[in-house]
C-alpha cells in the first residue's frame, strides 16, 4: 500500500493540520516508509506467541468485590457549591 499527494491532504484535513504544498512530497515519503514498516511487521511468524499488555509480567491487585455507601457522605459533598442532607443540589434546567 503506498500513499499519494492528495491522500497526504485527506490525512491533514481530516486531522485538522494545515500541510503546505512543499510539505506534501516529504510527507508522503515518510508515511510510504511507515507503511512499509508495518508491511513487514505482517510477515512474522506469531503462531503460539501469548498476546501481552506489558514486556515486564505483572498481576493487578485485587480487592474484593463489594458494594458500600462510602461511609463519608460530609467528605463527598465538602466541595459541593450548594448542598443538602449530603445531596449535591444544582439547579433546575427542565421545566
Amino acid at each position: 500500500m503506498s500513499v499519494d499527494a492528495d491522500t497526504v491532504r485527506r490525512i491533514g484535513r481530516l486531522a485538522r493540520i494545515k500541510i503546505e504544498e512543499n510539505d506534501v512530497e516529504k510527507l508522503q515519503e515518510e508515511l510510504n516508509v511507515i507503511l512499509g514498516f508495518v508491511d513487514q511487521l505482517s510477515e512474522v511468524d506469531v503462531e503460539g506467541v501469548e498476546p501481552m499488555t506489558s514486556v515486564a509480567p505483572m498481576a493487578l491487585r485485587r480487592r474484593e468485590d463489594k458494594v458500600t455507601d462510602g461511609g463519608y457522605p460530609e467528605k463527598i459533598v465538602a466541595n459541593a457549591p450548594l448542598s443538602e442532607d449530603d445531596f449535591f443540589m444544582v439547579p433546575k434546567v427542565v421545566e
